[in-house]
């Protein structure tokens, strides 16, 4: 490695520190500003806040890190641009492209670690962080509470009043089953007063209800005290997972998230947006830098200023661009890998044409 290349890689990481690290308390004091009114009422202690905002923090550095990633890039080039000392490495034979290389090589790894950080440990944080808003905001819902609802296959649809996880115990359920042929037929229904675990035949219990068989206009009833149903595609710990918000979940989890959507015959679209975008929103860091690097590297009137302000904002069309074609994608419009992937791909385009508009 080149002289030159260690001074621009330790400029560029030294900028995009500072870049995550003013963001960051930027968007925590607007977000405090908010939330003050809520923390002095219900009267949530010091410490509780200081973790809420610790915990909040990957998901902010997160939104970011490609924010942070172009302006450090921009910055470094701009500065390099300013003082001309571009001018002096491409006087030594230095081409552009050349210059541009350890600003891409950098951001390649920094994307990389991306990958892993929004993929696992963003939704960790995401879960304590619900976790103390549920608890000391009062928002959301309690996991092992509230009317879970949810179609356990293409023709099955389970109703739960109450589930307490710490006991794998279900309360006033009702499971309903449909003919597959007509599923606006239903053909079965059981009711019962507790839906418990039995983990040594990983299989339901159903107790104290009653099963009911629809067949035309005649039905069969059976009461019964206890009724194992050995046909229930879901686990404990699948019933916890059905009612976690895709923020809190790893990439394994997603995954598996989208295996049982897909075979109980539900649309999968959303989590499958999620998912892709969990490789390629880290992407987006190498692409912007592609991008804005060849507007900063050549100088231009209005100075550094100039130059930045107007990279940053394509970065917010780009992040707008992206929600608009997930919201398409959300609809069924576009394939979930091309929505993921759609504003890489756009950007990607247009930084490969304008590249060869460098001034070498």
């Amino acid at each position: 490695m080149k002289l030159i290349d260690k001074y621009l890689i330790k400029q560029f990481v030294q900028t995009i520190l500072f870049g995550l690290i003013a963001f960051t308390l930027i968007f925590v004091v607007i977000d405090m500003m908010e939330n003050l009114d809520d923390f002095i009422d219900l009267n949530v202690p010091f410490q509780i806040i200081l973790h809420y905002y610790i915990v909040f923090s990957p998901e902010i550095i997160k939104l970011m890190l490609p924010v942070a990633v172009l302006f450090a890039a921009l910055f470094t080039a701009g500065k390099a641009s300013n003082l001309s000392e571009l001018t002096a490495i491409k006087a030594s034979g230095v081409s552009m492209y050349r210059f541009m290389l350890p600003f891409l090589i950098t951001t390649f790894f920094i994307s990389l670690f991306s990958i892993y950080f929004t993929g696992y440990l963003v939704p960790m944080a995401n879960k304590t962080k619900i976790g103390i808003e549920m608890e000391y905001l009062k928002r959301g819902f309690i996991y092992s509470g509230s009317n879970i609802f949810f179609q356990d296959s293409r023709n099955r649809i389970v109703n739960i009043s109450y589930f307490d996880n710490s006991r794998n115990q279900a309360t006033r359920v009702s499971i309903q089953e449909f003919d597959k042929q007509d599923l606006t037929k239903m053909i079965k229904r059981i009711d019962a007063n507790l839906l418990a675990f039995d983990s040594t035949s990983n299989k339901w219990v159903a107790k104290n209800g009653v099963k009911r068989i629809f067949k035309g206009n005649d039905e069969d009833a059976f009461y019964f005290t206890t009724l194992t149903i050995d046909n229930l595609n879901f686990t404990p710990q699948e019933l916890l997972s059905k009612q976690t918000k895709p923020e809190e979940m790893n990439l394994n989890e997603l995954k598996k998230l989208i295996d049982a959507q897909r075979q109980a015959g539900n649309s999968a679209n959303s989590t499958l947006i999620e998912y892709y975008s969990r490789f390629s929103f880290p992407v987006t860091s190498l692409i912007v830098v592609l991008f804005g690097l060849p507007i900063s590297a050549n100088k231009r009137k209005g100075g550094l200023a100039v130059q930045v302000g107007i990279s940053i904002l394509v970065t917010f069309i780009y992040l707008v661009f992206m929600k608009i074609s997930q919201a398409f994608g959300k609809n069924g419009a576009l394939d979930p890998l091309l929505t993921a992937w759609l504003a890489n791909i756009v950007f990607l385009a247009a930084a490969l044409i304008n590249l060869p508009r460098i001034r070498q």
